[in-house]
């Protein structure tokens, strides 16, 4: 013999008997509330007018359930999740290799990039990349990343301030929130 099974697991809101609950609060499909009523007589109601018993708000006391078409209601929601997906913005860490003796014409390129990534809403890491004797003179590089600071102070923060990691120096620069 079989042992009865659970029923499969519900994806999106309960409707007409899947609805567990002995009593829920009704709306109708004009937006009027029809009260607290036996869950049997509010999808007998619903059935009457041809729409389904859809249980909105279960969280509450008694559950709000309301009188809908359940495949339109589990659609329009499927269509509100993509559009928010969509509209979704990652950040991502974009990032800038420069020397300590860099020339002025590259810096102003690299920090006109910068400014872009940071407009844009991503990160920005500052790499400084120390060669040979170089890696003794440090005080070029942090006052290079000073300046680069200064630059951004109008449109975007320190996230991690200036740190060596062996032969580089780095730097995480963050949009400001407006």
């Amino acid at each position: 013999m079989r042992r009865p099974q659970a029923p499969p697991p519900m994806n999106g809101p309960r409707f007409n008997e899947f609805i567990q609950s002995p009593k829920v609060r009704v709306i109708d499909h004009e937006g009027e509330n029809l009260g607290v009523m036996f869950t049997r007589e509010a999808i007998e109601q619903a059935a009457e007018v041809g729409l389904d018993l859809v249980e909105v708000s279960p969280n509450a006391d008694p559950p709000v359930a309301k009188f809908l078409d359940v495949g339109k209601f589990k659609y329009e929601a499927q269509k509100k999740a993509n559009i928010a997906r969509k509209s979704q913005k990652t950040q991502e860490i974009k990032e800038i290799k420069m020397r300590p003796n860099i020339d002025d014409h590259d810096y102003d390129t690299k920090m006109k990039k910068v400014h872009d990534f940071l407009g844009e809403g991503d990160k920005v890491k500052i790499t400084l990349r120390f060669r040979g004797r170089e890696l003794s003179h440090g005080q070029l590089g942090m006052a290079l990343l000073q300046r680069v600071q200064a630059d951004t102070a109008e449109d975007g923060k320190v996230e991690a301030y200036p740190r060596m990691e062996g032969r580089q120096m780095l730097m995480v620069l963050a949009p400001k929130q407006q």
